[in-house]
């Protein structure tokens, strides 16, 4: 069984007379360690799709599981606690909050757990560590920069532990020297630690990182040429 399996899958919304269906009967599988990007045209669906995997929104048909669990069968406060055990997420704009150091931004995921502040602060210390920001712990977000905060975010994302990482444009607002840092960042997160990514992306250049490519039009999946970084990463992993 593939680490998530997207079986059938529509999403349709009303927005005022007329019904928008952004996703129609999708299938998508992502095995375990693998590393997938999804790319589209603005407005296409990518996010939907990103959000009804990461549990954040609803399914209107098909099932979604994820590691043997069917989520799209789980009550919301079920859903809540499943995703804040099994879910990492990477956001555009960061999403930090101001008045927390990048040690307490990291450190928040954990709060939703049953784990004690020792353990706690063994895992803030190893992510912050495998971001390269174990000097900036105690800085507020206004006192990095946008990769510095960027990282911050992916420290969060993976803090837990988390069965997928889901990453929604996670350079779209850096310039281009930032860019390549945080996909070499991402690329390693991937590699090195062997988590599962599905990164949202509107750039070739930043999906061709990952070891499999898949566009959506007109709401269906599209297997897209594979980059030659994933032949040379599949070589790495074999």
């Amino acid at each position: 069984m593939s680490l998530v399996e997207v079986v059938c899958v529509t999403k349709q919304y009303a927005s005022g007379e007329e019904t928008i269906i952004p996703l129609n009967e999708v299938d998508l599988r992502i095995e375990k360690g693998e590393f997938v990007s999804l790319m589209g045209s603005s407005g296409c669906g990518k996010s939907t799709l990103l959000n009804l995997i990461a549990g954040i929104d609803r399914v209107t048909s098909g099932q979604i599981v994820v590691a043997g669990t069917n989520i799209t069968g789980l009550s919301r406060g079920k859903l809540a606690d499943w995703r804040a055990a099994n879910i990492g997420y990477v956001f555009q704009t960061h999403n930090l909050i101001p008045v927390l150091t990048a040690y307490e931004n990291v450190e928040l995921p954990l709060l939703l757990l049953k784990m004690s502040a020792a353990a706690r602060r063994k895992r803030v210390e190893i992510a912050l560590e495998a971001v390269g920001l174990t000097d900036r712990a105690r800085h507020y977000p206004r006192q990095l920069s946008g990769g510095q905060e960027q990282r911050v975010g992916v420290a969060r994302a993976i803090v837990a532990g988390p069965t997928l990482v889901v990453a929604d444009e996670p350079t779209g607002n850096l310039d281009d020297d930032t860019t390549q840092q945080i996909l070499d960042l991402l690329r390693r997160v991937n590699d090195e630690l062997g988590i599962t990514l599905l990164m949202v992306t509107h750039d070739a250049q930043a999906a061709g990182i990952a070891q499999r490519r898949i566009r959506l039009e007109h709401g269906t999946l599209v297997e897209a040429a594979q980059p030659e970084h994933s032949q040379a990463h599949r070589q790495k992993i074999a």
